[in-house]
């Protein structure tokens, strides 16, 4: 059976998002060099340091090897004997870590400090520098120590010729741990400092990104007022930099509002010219009646609609490409309400409206108020008494307009109709019907809503019309 390799886990999406962003980069490239500058700064501190304490270490030494050679001095057996003229307590105490030997370049006993008991120094790793060798090794325990070593001349006093001389070299150690520890201390404290330092200076630059950035956060808060329909152009002062996107942003709106409503007159200039040979078609289809003029009446009626249709369409696809429309719901219904009451006056319709007044349609007030008006001048048209219309917030930004009637209503059937083609008549009873769904069930597709049809409670038709809600 074949295995399927399995390819690398992606980045994953809140890094990636991070690195998409200007802000998220900028702050993460400021942050490494942030961090690389701290580091290697720390590190050529650490090593300055270091430095400095250790030729303080070797200068104490080097002090110690000039007492030690000072207080020097040979008697009458040709040794060398110090007289307790050389007494320090930290060559005293026993494995104190400061150390010192007198060794005879002949044959002879070596004589030690106190501190070193019964141990020596193990030399290694020597190199001479003014006279002086300096090296490492190891005292008691096996602890690695620093050296400086020196040889010196003593006359033998013992032998008639001032002419005879023996040489002793005199050593001084000192365990190293001394200088290691002074250096962690240094390493511990500068580590923790240069973390804060570091952490200052990293929540310094996101504040300076996030305040340098903040123009173009007001573009992208303008761009969408504009959207939402709450301005029609960027608005504000710019700076430097972000002036000029400002400016082609507005030419670019104005632009687009001029091209669209220059497509809309020429739409609407194209349906006129069509309208006046089809009126003197009709007129004469009505002037000769007979077999041809049905004909001619019916086709002029159908290419009537149709310009209609295609009208509405253009109209609501240049009103959606354009920027900034917003218009409130509620005085569109109320007026609709009213007017529609007037011409249905002789039926007495109870005609309701129940509209919170903060929702707002995010688009053209003529494709509203088409919308509404197919959807409730269909309702007074097929009710019996009462018309409902009721609008409220839906989700994901938009608004839902009600329209509800006690009419006959729909079957299920017809209704699946309305939902699947396009101007179609349902009815040819009552002018109008039917018709008017097909025109509000596009329009409302053209703004990216829904026109939806159930049962009404009150027993007719139930119109439920979803349209984007301005922010």
């Amino acid at each position: 059976m074949a295995t399927v390799s399995k390819l690398p886990a992606p980045l994953s999406s809140p890094i990636r998002r991070t690195l998409s962003s200007l802000s998220g980069r900028l702050i993460a490239a400021a942050a490494v060099w942030t961090v690389l500058g701290l580091v290697i700064g720390g590190l050529v501190l650490s090593g300055i340091f270091r430095a400095s304490v250790q030729g303080d270490f070797d200068s104490r030494l080097k002090f110690d090897l000039d007492g030690l050679i000072a207080a020097a001095e040979p008697n009458a057996e040709g040794l060398v004997s110090l007289h307790e003229r050389f007494s320090d307590p930290r060559f005293e105490r026993v494995y104190s870590g400061w150390y010192w030997e007198i060794a005879p370049d002949q044959k002879g006993d070596i004589q030690i400090s106190r501190s070193l008991w019964d141990r020596g120094i193990k030399l290694n790793d020597f190199h001479v520098r003014t006279g002086v060798k300096w090296g490492y090794g190891l005292g008691p325990e096996d602890r690695p120590v620093r050296v400086v070593a020196r040889r010196i001349q003593f006359p033998i006093a013992a032998t008639p010729s001032p002419k005879d001389f023996r040489s002793y070299v005199f050593v001084v150690a000192g365990d190293t741990s001394e200088v290691e520890n002074e250096v962690a201390n240094f390493n511990t404290m500068l580590i923790w400092s240069f973390a804060i330092l570091g952490l200052g200076l990293i929540g310094a630059i996101f504040f300076q990104v996030r305040v340098g950035l903040l123009p173009l956060r007001k573009v992208r808060v303008g761009l969408a007022r504009i959207r939402s329909g709450e301005a029609q152009r960027l608005e504000g002062n710019f700076p430097a930099e972000i002036a000029p996107l400002a400016a082609e942003l507005n030419a670019l709106f104005d632009h687009n509002a001029e091209v669209v409503e220059r497509a809309r007159t020429q739409v609407s200039n194209l349906a006129h010219s069509l309208k006046t040979p089809l009126s003197v078609l009709g007129s004469e289809a009505e002037a000769r009646p007979g077999p041809l003029a049905d004909v001619v009446r019916r086709v002029v009626a159908t290419m009537r609609r149709q310009i209609d249709h295609y009208l509405s369409r253009a109209r609501v696809s240049g009103a959606v490409d354009v920027l900034g429309k917003r218009t409130p719901v509620k005085p569109v219904l109320d007026d609709l309400a009213r007017v529609l009451a007037r011409i249905h006056a002789e039926r007495a319709l109870n005609i309701s409206v129940e509209c919170p007044p903060s929702i707002d349609f995010r688009g053209d007030r003529q494709d509203l108020e088409e919308l509404a008006g197919n959807l409730v001048d269909n309702a007074c048209k097929w009710a019996r008494a009462k018309v409902e219309v009721h609008a409220h917030n839906g989700g994901l930004g938009t608004f839902e307009l009600q329209v509800d009637d006690d009419g006959p209503g729909l079957p299920a059937e017809e209704r699946q109709r309305i939902g699947a083609q396009r101007g179609e008549r349902l009815d040819e009873s009552v002018p109008g019907s039917g018709f008017g769904l097909a025109i509000v069930r596009d329009i409302a597709r053209a703004y990216g809503g829904s026109l939806d049809l159930a049962e009404s409670p009150l027993g007719g038709l139930q119109a439920r019309l979803a349209l984007p809600r301005a922010a």
